[in-house]
């Protein structure tokens, strides 16, 4: 499937079936031009004439003023007076993501970052890389830290689907109000954690916050970003 615009608020659907080859020591294998204009051969009145129709929408969607406004999904399936055992379960699960865009929106998610001098776990480990500030920090924008009434260095709970941690916050207005953003990575105080030096500002582990039921409904893929989180000022 090809899809254009998925976050659009009209979504439209087009599909069809590919075609039946003719046999190789078939004759009917081209497509010629009659003299009335009309075009004759294989397919031209099935689905060669459905796809041409549905290049035709296509270009209407995108030459329309109000292009940005609607999305599209082609979907060609080898599904041809068969019933539909291999379209079916693609189209029910694209009528299922476009459901979700219906869905009202979490008053907070939690995204991950990567920064300079965190990347990757074993840094957290360097003492080159370790010193200085404190580096694994909620980021808020200024008006998520007022409503939850919490400032700049306080420490604040972050609660996900299938657990809780704990970080200090840092107020950035470059945050996207509703997001909240912690560093993957951290979390070596867990059991059987070697890492001695970073066990010494372990920081707050992102996974815990993620759900491993979620996946998201195009790729299949399990949610690791956006997840739906609840904030309070730390005890």
């Amino acid at each position: 499937a090809v899809t254009v615009r998925p976050d659009a608020a009209v979504q439209v659907v087009l599909t069809g079936h590919y075609d039946t080859v003719f046999p190789t020591e078939s004759t009917f294998q081209t497509v010629t031009t009659r003299s009335d204009g009309a075009l004759n051969g294989p397919g031209i009145a099935d689905m060669k004439g459905g796809i041409s129709v549905l290049l035709a929408a296509l270009e209407a969607f995108e030459t329309h003023p109000d292009r940005a406004n609607v999305g599209w999904t082609v979907l060609l399936s080898p599904d041809e007076e068969i019933g539909s055992p291999a379209s079916a379960p693609l189209l029910a699960e694209l009528a299922r993501a476009a459901q979700g865009l219906g869905a009202p929106v979490p008053d907070m998610v939690v995204i991950g970052r990567r920064e300079v001098r965190t990347n990757n776990s074993w840094m957290h480990n360097l003492p080159t890389l370790a010193k200085g500030p404190e580096r694994c920090t909620l980021l808020l924008h200024p008006h998520d830290a007022a409503r939850h009434g919490v400032a700049n260095g306080q420490r604040i709970t972050i609660s996900g689907p299938q657990g809780s941690v704990v970080a200090p916050v840092v107020i950035d207005d470059a945050m996207m109000p509703g997001v909240a953003s912690l560093p993957h990575g951290w979390g070596h105080d867990l059991p059987g954690a070697r890492l001695n030096l970073a066990a010494e500002r372990p920081g707050a582990n992102l996974n815990l916050l993620l759900d491993d039921r979620l996946r998201d409904p195009l790729s299949g893929n399990a949610v690791l970003s956006g997840v739906p989180v609840t904030l309070s000022a730390a005890a």
